[in-house]
């Protein structure tokens, strides 16, 4: 039997939030891939870790609040706790093989779309995994070609925002990235909801196993927003992450040998020059040299 489905049980509020949610880790993530682009090697894991846990725990809260909206007629939804943690699991872990493939080769050529390619399909993963992690009295059935559509719109999001971070831009630049970034997990969300179908076994019933989305989701959901209020307490408190403008000084900008070299020489060759005037023999002593 054919189940009549409610992605929207409570109006807007939830795909707001939602979106909130994603803009929130996007920006916090960008900015801290960002801020590992300008730091030395040593701090470098630390601020691509920060950033990839960011974006994994973001798109993972948006995912399970857009969640909380959705509802199927006559069949209460109940949730794995397992499979609803091992996707956000997925979630940090792909898009942080992806922020750490950008972070080491840059945000351009091969590494940027390696980098992507592998952040989208977490992004992807982390939703379809949430998906299975569902149960109730029925199956859910998806439309081939509109999953694809959402992957593609994941790894093309993940790339795009990837770019972004690399481009070490200030922070109203970041802010855009981050509300394009969330437009479009988003969008990935709901097409992968618009690619479900789902069909009920007989009468409705309650599921065996499998907590209720209040039960579960709402205490869930503390864990991972206490992550992004520290986070953003930590780019708060960090200049760079907040003036986008680097701490530190380019490397061919940097004072090397020739530098240092060069401004002592200068003075030897204004102080000789008056000795040499004299006479012209001393015009042959560079000669000689």
């Amino acid at each position: 039997m054919q189940g009549t489905v409610d992605g929207f049980s409570y109006g807007l509020v939830t795909p707001l939030v939602a979106y909130l949610m994603a803009c929130l880790g996007g920006a916090l993530g960008l900015r801290c891939t960002t801020r590992s682009m300008l730091v030395s090697n040593s701090w470098r894991p630390g601020w691509l870790a920060l950033g990839s846990a960011a974006i994994g725990s973001g798109i993972w809260t948006m995912h399970f609040v857009a969640m909380m909206g959705f509802t199927v007629k006559g069949a209460p939804i109940h949730y794995d706790k397992p499979t609803t943690f091992a996707s956000l699991g997925v979630a940090i872990v792909m898009v942080g093989i992806g922020i750490f493939i950008v972070g080491y080769r840059g945000a351009s050529g091969t590494a940027l779309f390696t980098g992507g390619t592998i952040t989208g399909l977490g992004v992807a993963s982390m939703h379809y995994l949430g998906m299975a992690g569902m149960r109730f009295n029925g199956k859910l059935e998806y439309n081939t070609l509109t999953v694809a559509a959402s992957v593609v719109i994941a790894m093309c999001a993940a790339t795009a925002a990837l770019w972004a971070a690399g481009q070490v831009r200030g922070f109203l630049w970041s802010v855009g990235a981050s509300l394009v970034m969330g437009l479009a997990v988003s969008g990935m969300h709901y097409t992968g909801m618009a690619a479900l179908s789902v069909h009920l076994h007989g009468a409705a019933g309650a599921p065996s196993s499998g907590d209720s989305p209040a039960e579960l989701l709402a205490p869930m959901l503390v864990g991972p927003l206490a992550f992004l209020l520290i986070a953003g307490v930590v780019v708060m408190f960090d200049p760079l992450m907040v003036m986008g403008k680097p701490d530190w000084t380019p490397a061919e900008n940097k004072p090397g040998i020739p530098a240092h070299a060069g401004a002592p020489h200068t003075p030897r060759r204004s102080s000789i020059r008056p000795r040499r005037g004299a006479g012209h023999r001393s015009s042959r002593t560079p000669q000689n040299r």
